[in-house]
């Protein structure tokens, strides 16, 4: 039985606009350090995974830059999708290259955008998890809530199970997706909660079976993906079927109505980076509580997040504010309206202004 990875690499990252762009997706970006966020998820794993185990799902305008950014993987490994399609289709696609491999293989699905601290204890919880999974359980890994977020999906913990290499193992009572500011604080103050990572870790054949099961019409699409893997029929195959696959989340698709679901809580420092208010996570703050990249001059400035690129940004009297600028667009927002970003990216696309996507 062998372990392999999956890493999902085809998101847009629209709630990071302007600095995120088609050309320049979210995991492309150098948020932290010199590396990209891509190049952050391949070094998390490697200690773990030889390069022919890293297996990574994309689209075919990321294919080669990403390519660049991990040499050390084989370029058979790098699977391709003809559009995005959601996270349910892109596992499937990985999951039967995975299964062609290795029939009795175990899965770790990860993604390419997610920030993570301690990566020895992420390391350490995979491997626990990978034996979880062998017994035939759909694992997922549940972040241990630092405030009532509205922005994430938690999974609420059942009976426990057992200890695995010392950390608890619990049967996923129910997934609840984004939930209201009330509803979220009644679940972190219960202690029965964990938000949902989006990183899951199974036997490729247990999936598959729950895609028989939940998704049949979109399991015999892939079956006839599968029939052709390893043929010169197989890219003409996909690109065939893949527009007529109905886009689906892994989580309404698969996770929601499973069977034998188990989440293992861990606190290991994890933000998704879905937004400018995230950098506040995984960047230090001044001592006026601003998160800077590049050149600032505050006066008067509190609890703003500027980041710039090539010039200096000055700002004065400003509290609780975004500040980005690149070198075509500039944003500027409240900081409790940053979930409007998606609006600009969507009148942008109505005014047909696709050098600013």
């Amino acid at each position: 039985m062998g372990y392999y990875a999956l890493i999902m690499a085809g998101g847009g990252g629209t709630r990071l606009w302007p600095l995120s762009r088609r050309s320049l997706p979210k995991q492309a970006l150098r948020l932290v350090g010199e590396r990209t966020m891509f190049e952050h998820a391949v070094d998390r794993i490697a200690p773990i995974f030889q390069p022919d185990e890293i297996y990574v799902v994309t689209t075919a305008d990321q294919e080669e830059p990403l390519m660049f950014q991990a040499p050390d993987l084989p370029r058979a490994n790098f699977l391709v999708e003809p559009l995005g399609r959601g996270t349910a289709p892109a596992i499937g696609l990985g999951a039967i290259h995975i299964k062609r491999r290795d029939p009795d293989a175990v899965m770790v699905v990860l993604t390419a955008d997610h920030f993570i601290r301690d990566v020895d204890t992420f390391r350490r919880v995979l491997r626990a998890a990978a034996q979880v999974a062998e017994e035939g359980h759909l694992v997922t890994l549940g972040i241990s809530p630092t405030f009532p977020s509205t922005g994430y999906g938690y999974i609420k913990q059942g009976e426990k199970l057992g200890d695995v290499d010392g950390f608890a193992v619990y049967r996923a009572e129910r997934f609840t997706e984004k939930p209201s500011a009330e509803t979220a604080f009644m679940m972190v103050e219960s202690g029965e909660y964990t938000w949902n990572s989006g990183m899951f870790i199974w036997r490729v054949d247990r999936i598959l079976e729950e895609f028989a099961r939940q998704m049949p019409g979109f399991y015999n699409q892939l079956v006839q993906v599968e029939a052709v893997l390893g043929t010169p029929a197989y890219e003409q195959t996909l690109k065939r079927i893949w527009p007529q696959v109905t886009p689906q989340t892994i989580d309404y698709g698969i996770m929601e109505g499973a069977e034998d679901v188990v989440v293992i809580p861990v606190d290991i420092g994890w933000s998704d980076v879905g937004n400018w208010s995230s950098m506040r996570d995984i960047l230090p703050a001044d001592e006026d509580g601003n998160v800077v990249v590049g050149e600032h001059l505050g006066i008067d400035t509190r609890n703003t997040i500027v980041f710039g690129r090539g010039r200096l940004i000055a700002t004065i009297g400003l509290e609780e504010m975004i500040v980005v600028d690149t070198e075509d667009a500039l944003l500027i927002c409240p900081v409790e309206r940053e979930q409007e970003v998606r609006e600009v990216v969507r009148r942008l696309k109505e005014l047909d202004r696709n050098d600013l996507l």
